[in-house]
Formats: structure tokens, C-alpha cells, sequence
């Protein structure tokens, strides 16, 4: 299993793991808490100097990804999100669109995991929020959230680099690839049925 964690670590570690985690982290078909967040911390503390460049990385997959997840609510419009949020959590969402708008939707983003930030995306794109707006905001705050985890990893990066090296780490690892494979699983099963069902009209 070690090795299956030092693959795995080696695979999401690296510029192009990180803009392709951060990238799915933002769509509704895959789901690994605290994935891209530790991806990052890696990241960072292996790049030394060149540290700064990994919260850009994450950034532009992050983005690129939450504008899938932003179209898909603009294809599904107001009438069909009930299909794919749960009804409680629409509410506050309306509540929220109505009274802040694009801004305060895309601030969520700085909650920290597992945060279920995605289905808000999504809601955006269906609620007609202005889309140049909520991504300028979006951008920002993943900007600050990356940014403060690579430069807090470039601050510790040998202790980082030392617990990568831990069996206690490569358990937790595996430990969160399997959560990851089942999360991923049930999110591909919600979207099928949520194709499948039809809106709840008004």
C-alpha cells in the first residue's frame, strides 16, 4: 500500500497533478476532501523558490473546473435545480443570491473543507448570477486560499517534506483514496439520477 501512496502522492504532487485535481475538485463528478489543499502544501514545499507558481497552477484548474460546474447550471436553469441540490440548502442559496448576489456566492469558496462548495457553482450558473463577477471573486479567494497554504508550506517545507515520509502519513493516504473512490463513485451515481428525474415544477 505504500507504494500504491507514493504513486499516488507523485501523480497529484506535481504541476500538472495539482491543475487536474484542482480542476475535478471543482466539478460534481469527483470528490476527495482536503485533496488539492494537501496537493498544494506538497507542491510548494518541494518547488523551494519557485513556490509562488503552484497557487497560479491550482487557481487556473480551480476556475476552468467551477466553469464546467457554472455552464452545467446555466444548461440546467432555475426549474431543474432541485434535481441536483438538496432543498434545505437551495433555499439558503436563494436567500443568499437574492440578498448579496454573485459576491457572496463565490466568498464561500474561502471556508475551508469539506465545505460542499460545488453545488453553490452550480447554483450560480442556474440563478443567472453575473458570471464575470463571481469569477473575478472566485479567482481572489482561491488565489488567497492557495496562496497562504504554498506559503506556509515554503515557510515549513522541511518538516513537510520529513512527514511525507511517515508511515502515519501513507496511511492517511490510502486512507483518503479510498474515501475518494467512494465519494467519486456516489457523485457519478447522484448525476446519473439526477439526469434522470425530472424537475419538480412549480
Amino acid at each position: 500500500m505504500r507504494a500504491l501512496s507514493h504513486w499516488i502522492i507523485a501523480l497529484c504532487a506535481s504541476p500538472i497533478g495539482v491543475f487536474v485535481l484542482a480542476a475535478l475538485d471543482s466539478t460534481l463528478f469527483f470528490s476527495l476532501p482536503f485533496g488539492i489543499d494537501a496537493a498544494v502544501i506538497i507542491l510548494a514545499a518541494r518547488m523551494d523558490r519557485l513556490w509562488w507558481i503552484v497557487p497560479l497552477v491550482a487557481t487556473t484548474g480551480s476556475v476552468l473546473g467551477a466553469a464546467l460546474t457554472f455552464w452545467m447550471g446555466v444548461k440546467i436553469g432555475e426549474q431543474g435545480l432541485d434535481r441536483w441540490v438538496p432543498a434545505k440548502r437551495l433555499e439558503r442559496i436563494h436567500a443568499r443570491v437574492r440578498s448579496k448576489g454573485a459576491v457572496a456566492l463565490a466568498v464561500l469558496d474561502l471556508i475551508p473543507p469539506p465545505f460542499p462548495f460545488t453545488p453553490f457553482v452550480l447554483a450560480a450558473g442556474a440563478l443567472d448570477v453575473k458570471p464575470r463577477t463571481f469569477f473575478i471573486t472566485l479567482s481572489i479567494c482561491r488565489i488567497l486560499r492557495f496562496g497562504a497554504e504554498a506559503a506556509l508550506a515554503d515557510a515549513y517545507g522541511s518538516s513537510v517534506l520529513t512527514a511525507l515520509d511517515s508511515d502515519l502519513f501513507h496511511d492517511i493516504v490510502t486512507f483518503f483514496i479510498a474515501i475518494a473512490i467512494g465519494l467519486t463513485v456516489l457523485s457519478i451515481v447522484q448525476v446519473i439520477r439526477a439526469t434522470r428525474r425530472p424537475a419538480t415544477t412549480t
